[in-house]
C-alpha cells in the first residue's frame, strides 16, 4: 500500500462523498475536500519537519514565497476514505517530504541526468564568463571600441573636408563663369579636378588605414571570441537536448492506466511549446500518485498558502482552481477514464433570463444586464445581450460590454451614426460611470485613486494580473458609501475600462486589498458577484444634450 495516503483525524461519517470528480477549473471545493484542506493546512501551520518562508514572521529574512497546494480526497480498494497532499514546485529546496506524494519526476535527485547535466551546463556557464570577464580581454575590447570610434571621427571629419571643399570648389566656378574666359575657366576647371582627385585619394587612404588597423586588433581578439561562440553553441545544444530529455520523463498515468508523456501531450498532440514548470503542480503530481497505486480521486481542492507574489491575486488560504496553460493539457489526459462533472463554463448562464430595455429611441437603447449574462457571444456560448438585440434590431451594436458576471446598464446603438458618435465618447473618455460594489472586508481610505496596470495572465486565462512591465494603465477612483456588519459599499468611478479592471483593483494588496463579494476568479464564490453598473452619463447623439440613465443594485 502507499504510504502517502492521510487518514482523517474527524470522523468523516456525516459528510456526503461526492460520486463525480469536480471540473478542476472551475469549483467550488466539496465538505470532505475542505475537511482534507483544512487538516494539511493544520499540518502546515504546526509541523517541524522542514522549513520554509511563507512570510508570516517578520524576523525572518530569507525571501517570503508563498505556494500552491492541494489535497485529493481518495478511496482506496478496501474503500476507506483518506487524501492525499500536494505542493507546487518544489518546498524548502526539495521535492521529497513525508507528508506529501513525490513529484511526477525528481529532476532534483543528485544521481540523475538533470542534475549531471546541469554540472556541466554550469561549468559552460562559469568557463564562458571567465573568458568574457578576463581583464586581458576586457582591456583589448575597449582598444578595438576606442580604435573603431577614433576612425569614425577621423573618416567623418575627412569626408566633411572632401565635401566642404567641393562647395567651396563649386562656387569658385560660379564666380569665375562670370569673369574668366572660356580658355581661363578650362584651365581653373582642370586644377579643381585634380585637387578633388587628390582629396579623394588621401580619402582612400585614410580610410585604407584605419580599416587595417581596426582588422589587426580584431584579429587578436577572433580565436578568444570564437572560442566564446563555440561554448555558448554547445551550451545552447545541451541545454536543448537537456530540456527535450526531461521532458520524455514526465510521464502521466490516467484513469485507464495510459502513459502519455509531456512531448506527446503538448508537442506532438496540441503542437503547443511545453511551458515551464509544466507537471510540477499539484493536481498532476496528485492524480499521478493515485492512478499509479490504485486509489480512486473523489475529490481535489487547491489552495494558497502564505504571502501573495507581487503581480497576481492570491489570498492566504483560499482555494483556487487549477491554472489553465500547463494543467489543462495535462489533466485533460488524466482524467481519461474518470467520471468528470461537466465544464459549467459550457452551461448558459443566461438561460431563462430576460433582458429590460429601460430607456429607447430611434438611435440608442439602454439595457438593465443581469449577472452572469454574456454581453457579446463567447467562444462556447452564443446567447448574449448582443445576439438578443439584434433579433429585435438586426443594426444595433453595443457601444461597450460588461463582464459576465457584472451586472447594469449597458448602452446600445441602433444606427452606425450613433455608435460612432457614442463610442467617440468612450475613447475620450467624456462618458461619467458608476460602479456599486460590495466588499467582502472594511476599507479603511473613504475616497482615493488606484492605479495599477493590468493585463492577461498568460497561465489562468481569463484571469487579469498587476504589471507594470507590461500591462495597460488602468485607474479607478472609489468612495465609501458605508460599512456593515465587516464589509464595505462602495462607488467605483473607472477612468479606463480594462477587463476585470475593477475586481482587480479591489482585490490586489496594491489596490485596496479587499475582493469583491462573490468574486469567483479573485476572491470567494457566492450567490453572485456584488459588482453593478449603477450609472451612465453621455451625450446623446441626436439632441446632443447630456442624458444620465440610474439602475438601483439589486444588492
Amino acid at each position: 500500500m502507499p504510504d502517502k495516503f492521510i487518514a482523517f483525524q474527524h470522523a468523516i461519517e456525516s459528510y456526503e462523498i461526492p460520486e463525480i470528480f469536480n471540473f478542476p477549473f472551475y469549483y467550488e471545493p466539496s465538505p470532505i475536500a475542505k475537511i482534507a484542506a483544512f487538516q494539511l493546512q493544520d499540518y502546515l501551520t504546526h509541523q517541524q519537519d522542514w522549513k520554509h518562508n511563507f512570510g508570516f514572521d517578520p524576523d525572518d529574512e530569507s525571501l517570503a514565497i508563498g505556494k500552491m497546494f492541494g489535497v485529493l480526497v481518495v478511496k482506496k480498494p478496501n474503500e476507506e476514505i483518506g487524501f492525499l497532499a500536494a505542493f507546487s514546485g518544489k518546498l524548502a529546496d526539495s521535492n521529497h517530504h513525508q507528508y506529501f506524494v513525490p513529484p511526477v519526476f525528481d529532476m532534483l535527485a543528485e544521481d540523475g541526468f538533470f542534475k549531471q547535466e546541469e554540472a556541466v551546463l554550469n561549468a559552460l556557464n562559469t568557463k564562458i564568463k571567465e573568458i568574457e570577464l578576463d581583464n586581458d580581454f576586457l582591456d583589448a575590447l575597449d582598444e578595438l571600441k576606442q580604435l573603431k570610434m577614433q576612425a569614425n571621427d577621423e573618416i567623418f571629419a575627412g569626408r566633411d573636408q572632401v565635401k566642404q571643399a567641393q562647395k567651396r570648389r563649386k562656387a569658385i566656378r560660379t564666380e569665375a563663369s562670370k569673369i574668366l574666359l572660356s580658355e581661363e575657366y578650362e584651365t581653373l576647371m582642370e586644377g579643381q579636378r585634380e585637387e578633388s582627385l587628390r582629396m579623394q585619394y588621401f580619402q582612400r587612404v585614410l580610410e585604407k588605414e584605419w580599416l587595417d588597423k581596426i582588422t589587426v586588433k580584431e584579429k587578436e581578439l577572433e580565436p578568444r571570441q570564437e572560442l566564446i561562440a563555440r561554448l555558448k553553441s554547445e551550451r545552447k545544444e545541451r541545454s536543448q537536448q537537456l530540456q527535450d530529455q526531461l521532458f520524455d520523463q514526465y510521464k502521466f498515468l490516467n484513469a485507464n492506466q495510459k502513459w502519455k508523456s509531456l512531448k506527446q501531450i503538448f508537442k506532438e498532440e496540441l503542437k503547443l511549446p511545453i511551458p515551464a514548470a509544466a507537471g510540477e503542480c499539484a493536481a498532476p503530481k496528485l492524480l499521478h500518485y493515485a492512478f499509479k497505486y490504485g486509489l480512486h480521486p473523489i475529490a481535489l481542492a487547491e489552495f494558497w498558502w502564505g504571502r501573495p507574489p507581487k503581480s497576481e491575486v492570491r489570498r492566504h488560504g483560499e482555494f483556487y482552481p487549477a491554472c489553465r496553460s500547463k494543467c489543462e493539457p495535462i489533466l485533460g489526459h488524466m482524467l481519461q477514464g474518470l467520471q468528470v462533472e461537466e465544464n459549467p463554463m459550457l452551461k448558459n448562464p443566461a438561460e431563462g433570463k430576460q433582458l429590460d430595455i429601460i430607456y429607447e429611441d430611434d438611435a440608442l437603447m439602454v439595457i438593465n444586464k443581469p449577472a452572469e449574462f454574456l454581453s457579446v457571444p463567447g467562444k462556447h456560448i452564443s446567447d448574449s445581450v448582443q445576439k438578443r438585440i439584434t433579433a429585435l434590431h438586426p443594426d444595433a451594436v453595443l457601444v461597450h460590454r460588461l463582464d459576465q458576471s457584472t451586472s447594469g446598464i449597458i448602452l446600445v446603438a441602433k444606427t452606425k451614426v450613433a455608435h460612432t458618435q457614442l463610442q467617440a465618447q468612450f475613447i475620450k473618455r467624456t462618458v461619467t460611470k458608476r460602479y456599486i460594489a460590495l466588499l467582502n472586508g472594511i476599507v479603511s481610505s473613504k475616497q482615493g485613486l488606484i492605479d495599477l496596470p493590468i493585463r492577461v495572465d498568460l497561465d489562468n486565462r481569463p484571469r487579469q494580473m498587476v504589471c507594470y512591465q507590461y500591462g495597460k494603465p488602468a485607474k479607478t477612483k472609489f468612495e465609501v458609501i458605508e460599512i456593515i456588519n465587516g464589509q464595505t459599499r462602495i462607488s467605483f468611478f473607472p477612468i479606463t475600462g480594462r477587463t476585470h479592471q475593477l475586481r482587480v483593483h479591489a482585490a490586489h494588496p496594491s489596490g485596496l486589498g479587499t475582493p469583491i463579494v462573490g468574486d469567483d476568479l479573485y476572491g470567494q464564490k457566492s450567490n453572485r458577484l456584488h459588482l453593478h453598473a449603477a450609472y451612465l452619463e453621455f451625450t446623446h447623439p441626436n439632441s446632443k444634450e447630456r442624458v444620465s440613465f440610474q439602475v438601483e443594485s439589486p444588492f
